[in-house]
């Protein structure tokens, strides 16, 4: 990884415009992106510090700073591993801060720097709701995550509650066997939603580019000049591909014969023929006993549905990938 430097740090590092906390999954999306903006200074770390990373790992049972006196001051921070309950999202951010302080920087013309925005990834587990939700619908007040990202969303954060993560080695069809052990288990199963890494990672950039436009003063091109309706921090944003999968029709299809290469245990193998047929099998018998006619099921029958289109339209993009069934 290539450090880009912008402007010196009080921490003895090089001050970035974002510090990525956990470069693991995501990362590989992310870095390239990150590398093809030079508006972008980045930063990320490892519990090991390899590959050119900076080595930290936040324990929130312990007050020992220095681990923190080793990263760079960043313009944002986001947090790629889970934070559960309440009191992580408070600590990180509080101890960072502490080893942090503000200093001159060159974009604002040599006045105080503010502090570090803080960017979640967070799960769409954390909503319950048996039909749509969206970015404004209620969660589980239980949920471990959930409480954690309201926290940090009382600190000013932006909370990124990402769909079904898929990229790479990481594909729907190798997920079959692990969620849908029975017929029964595949008959609980309603609407699946998902969103691509290099979708993850552009939304990442996307949320760091719009804030950075509300920062600019107006006056200095206030023909060009125009400020979101909505601002992307002390919010919590559903990330998706907009897209409604149904499980059924998912098995369905990744069970038949295609010329996609579709990845499953024992490829090719009889064992793995054979449990595609079974499969098939179980989703029309499933088909016949719920009075479906035909995949996909209606939406009113797939329980609870993700609407992620608000974040898109305020960040001004629009996701890229498709799932190849």
């Amino acid at each position: 990884m290539t450090l880009h430097v912008i402007r010196s740090s009080s921490t003895g590092t090089e001050a970035v415009t974002l510090l990525v906390l956990g470069a693991g999954w995501t990362f590989q999306f992310l870095k390239p992106l990150l590398d093809k903006h030079a508006s972008i200074t980045y930063a990320a770390t490892t519990s090991t510090g390899h590959d050119d990373t900076i080595e930290f790992r936040f324990n929130p049972d312990s007050d020992d700073l220095e681990p923190f006196k080793k990263l760079p001051l960043a313009d944002y921070v986001l947090v790629t591993f889970p934070l559960k309950g309440r009191g992580p999202s408070r600590k990180i951010v509080s101890m960072y801060e502490k080893t942090h302080p503000s200093s001159s920087s060159e974009d604002t013309g040599g006045s105080t720097d503010p502090k570090a925005k803080w960017i979640q990834l967070g799960s769409t587990g954390v909503y319950t709701a048996p039909d749509w939700v969206d970015n404004s619908s209620p969660i589980d007040p239980a949920n471990e995550r959930g409480i954690a990202e309201d926290e940090l969303l009382s600190l000013g954060g932006c909370v990124l509650n990402l769909a079904g993560l898929y990229g790479a080695q990481r594909q729907p069809g190798n997920w079959i066997s692990r969620v849908a052990k029975s017929k029964e288990q595949l008959g609980e199963k309603g609407a699946l939603h998902l969103v691509h890494g290099y979708d993850v990672a552009k939304a990442i950039i996307g949320v760091v580019e719009q804030d950075k436009k509300t920062q600019r003063p107006a006056e200095t091109n206030p023909s060009s000049f125009s400020a979101p309706s909505v601002t992307l921090f002390g919010k919590r944003w559903i990330i998706c591909d907009c897209v409604s999968y149904d499980w059924w029709q998912l098995v369905w299809d990744l069970s038949g014969e295609t010329n996609e290469a579709i990845v499953w245990d024992d490829q090719n193998t009889g064992t793995d023929m054979a449990k595609k047929r079974e499969y098939r099998g179980w989703v029309l018998d499933l088909m016949e006993e719920k009075g479906v006619r035909a995949l996909p099921r209606s939406m009113d029958a797939m329980g609870r549905k993700l609407d992620g289109r608000e974040f898109w339209n305020v960040v001004g993009l629009r996701p890229e990938r498709t799932l190849k069934r």
